[in-house]
């Protein structure tokens, strides 16, 4: 009798103490799990969303193209430059539309895909943990039936969770070598692992674009001031945006005070000039007819649409967009990520093994309770056949005995 308390006892403390850990177990998983979770979305919401301005930003650039073109529709300006501007246009627009559809399509896959792993996931972990306080109860009590089934969902439940441990294992895993990508981006961006979400290669194809627009403009402010030096001979003149061939640098602020800003042109035409003077005369401007000066304006207006849209397509045909948020990835994200996996993975392990334990615990206590009924107890006939067939020579010799008797007394 002793040896069955003491059987009784440390079953009773192997249980309780597995199923403490296993507490501390589901603690680590759903706290590391959720904040895996909400890293990893940052992380991926920084990439798509850098993708998503990639577009904007050529969607900016072409925008300025149309309005130009539009601009210099019925002036004097060469049909070739307004060809130039509508082919250019939509062959920008195409490496846009692609990118954002790559985009549209990673970030809803993705998504998904996260959102659904920590759904699953958490009502697994959750409810392992009720079942496990359920399997405690029904075992101190003694409720068989319920006992066995709870046993057996406790055991699918732990194979579920060492599958997941090799899920967050593999996600550890693939965290580090996105971040290793990540840091490769760094140093080459038009041949990664992550080009197809943020195709550098295809951004760099329109730099010959931008190049030739940059030359346009670096050979047509030269023009403007060479003529206004041969006209005035004053020392003003256009501030050049571009630095010389062949690098056609964007250099917006590399101008003297005197300069006038491309920008500025318009207002001071209006300001200098008379427009289709009447018999010639204009007191102290310039005459000019009213179709150079709508050109005039038109073109300016339109160069200083297309130069404000420059900075952020040239940062992102060099992928400098791109670089700065892989940058703050790798800066403020990796770590945290990679320890939070860690952490769910490393709190799975310990979670499936105390399961282990605290399951086997209750199986082998319902065995040794089934096994320990039946050996206390005789074994009873289940059926009142075999009672009735068991009794009947008995019975029928004592009526034989009886019977003997009375014809003794009877006939003496």
């Amino acid at each position: 009798m002793g040896g069955e308390w003491s059987r009784i006892w440390n079953s009773r403390i192997c249980a309780w103490g597995s199923m403490a850990l296993m507490r501390v177990g589901t603690c680590l998983v759903l706290g590391g799990n959720a904040k895996f979770h909400s890293r990893a979305d940052k992380i991926i919401h920084i990439i798509i969303d850098t993708a998503d301005d990639a577009s904007k930003t050529i969607y900016n650039t072409t925008g300025a193209m149309k309005i130009t073109r539009a601009n210099l529709q019925g002036t004097n300006v060469v049909a070739t430059t307004t060809r130039f501007l509508e082919t250019t246009s939509r062959q920008l627009d195409a490496t846009a539309d692609e990118i954002q559809r790559q985009a549209t399509k990673n970030r809803h896959k993705i998504d998904l895909g996260l959102r659904l792993m920590y759904i699953v996931s958490t009502v697994i972990f959750v409810t392992n943990l009720v079942a496990v306080i359920a399997l405690t109860a029904v075992g101190v009590v003694k409720i068989r039936r319920v006992l066995h089934i709870l046993i057996v969902l406790c055991w699918l439940i732990t194979a579920l969770c060492w599958m997941f441990f090799g899920a967050y294992f593999f996600l550890s895993r693939f965290a580090g070598d996105t971040c290793t990508a990540l840091e490769g981006f760094q140093q080459d961006p038009y041949n990664n692992s992550l080009s197809s979400i943020l195709p550098c290669d295809q951004l760099l194809s329109t730099e010959s674009v931008l190049n030739k627009v940059s030359a346009g403009v670096y050979n047509l402010v030269n023009k403007v001031n060479a003529n206004i030096s041969r006209i005035q001979g004053s020392s003003f003149g256009v501030c050049n945006p571009f630095s010389g061939p062949p690098e056609y640098n964007y250099q917006p602020n590399n101008c003297s005070e005197n300069d006038i800003h491309i920008g500025d042109i318009p207002e001071l035409l209006r300001l200098i000039t008379c427009v289709d003077p009447v018999d010639g005369i204009c007191n102290g401007g310039i005459p000019i007819s009213g179709n150079d000066f709508r050109t005039a304006v038109a073109y300016t207006s339109s160069i200083q649409i297309l130069l404000n849209s420059y900075p952020g397509m040239e940062s992102l045909i060099q992928c400098q967009t791109v670089k700065d948020a892989f940058s703050e990835i790798i800066q403020y994200h990796c770590k945290p990520v990679k320890r939070d996996v860690k952490i769910v993975w490393a709190g799975l392990v310990f979670l499936s093994i105390s399961m282990v334990f605290l399951v086997l615990t209750w199986t082998v206590e319902s065995y040794y309770e089934h096994n320990h009924r039946f050996s206390n107890g005789s074994v009873k006939p289940h059926h009142a056949d075999e009672t009735i067939e068991l009794e009947t020579p008995e019975v029928k010799q004592k009526d034989d005995v009886k019977i003997d008797d009375l014809k003794v007394v009877m006939h003496p």
